[in-house]
């Protein structure tokens, strides 16, 4: 499955994934300075009149959500930066993670972010140039994300890989694990396409398998996990997650799957 940033962005799990991420920077950021990590951080900003415009996942998703009424607080925090990326109206530009999270970080807080493609690192370099507090890096975001984090203890990680590679599944796994039990202090948040139950029953199976102890995986289902050709829903997989993440993540995922999905979608949010 090629899941490419910008082909995507605004989608319907973009909302969960980063509405989900903007409570957890502003739960960690309450107990004090915070390094924030991300392994795959794509271009940092989109244009939704690009690719995303083809795909018009973006219709379905942000757009959607921009004109919905009475959204609930964790709905309407994403609903706001979005707001402000657009003040003529409408929702052409879209911050990725690392603009959602730089947007929140404070003088004593730290971004660092990694990205792969020399061509889009270069685009998310310009899109923080304006950001003193925040890092973009080349190179493999799995490896240099366990070492960061090593380096900044109580992190808040974002494992969010493209699923080009056949290993990608399992490196996440791994680097997720490595950081969240190296540091129990530490919050790891892994977003996942829902296709098949098979593969991401068999993506828990590795954290279990390599020692993760606190799992909280948060669901929604926008179809029955029948084709696996398909984004049928996403998860979002929090590894020692902080108090109140449960209640975030089932506002969160309840919304999208009742205002973003057909009859048959459907939130779960639950503890392996």
């Amino acid at each position: 499955m090629n899941y490419r940033h910008s082909f995507h962005a605004g989608n319907f799990a973009d909302v969960v994934k980063h509405a989900l991420l903007l409570w957890l920077l502003d739960h960690r950021r309450a107990r004090g300075p915070v390094t924030v990590i991300d392994t795959h951080a794509g271009a940092g900003l989109y244009d939704l009149s690009g690719d995303a415009a083809r795909s018009k996942e973006a219709e379905a998703g942000i757009a959607r959500l921009m004109q919905a009424e009475a959204r609930p607080p964790l709905i309407e925090a994403l609903a706001a930066e979005v707001r402000a990326l657009n003040p003529d109206g409408g929702a052409r530009f879209y911050p990725g993670s690392p603009r959602l999270a730089i947007d929140r970080l404070g003088p004593d807080d730290v971004w660092l972010g990694f990205e792969m493609h020399p061509p889009v690192l270069d685009l998310l370099r310009d899109a923080l140039a304006a950001f003193p507090a925040a890092q973009a890096r080349g190179g493999d975001g799995y490896d240099q994300a366990v070492e960061a984090a090593r380096a900044a203890p109580g992190a808040l990680v974002l494992i969010d890989p493209p699923f080009e590679r056949p290993d990608d599944y399992l490196r996440a796994a791994e680097a997720a694990v490595a950081i969240a039990r190296d540091d129990a202090g530490a919050s790891v948040a892994v977003w996942t396409p829902l296709k098949d139950l098979e593969t991401f029953d068999g993506f828990l199976r590795r954290l279990a398998a390599g020692g993760a102890r606190e799992v909280l995986v948060a669901e929604a289902r926008l179809r029955p996990l029948t084709d696996p050709m398909k984004m049928n829903g996403c998860a979002v997989v929090i590894l020692n997650p902080p108090p109140g993440a449960d209640a975030a993540a089932t506002e969160i995922c309840g919304w999208v799957a009742a205002h973003l999905g057909g009859p048959a979608a459907r939130a779960e949010v639950w503890r392996p």
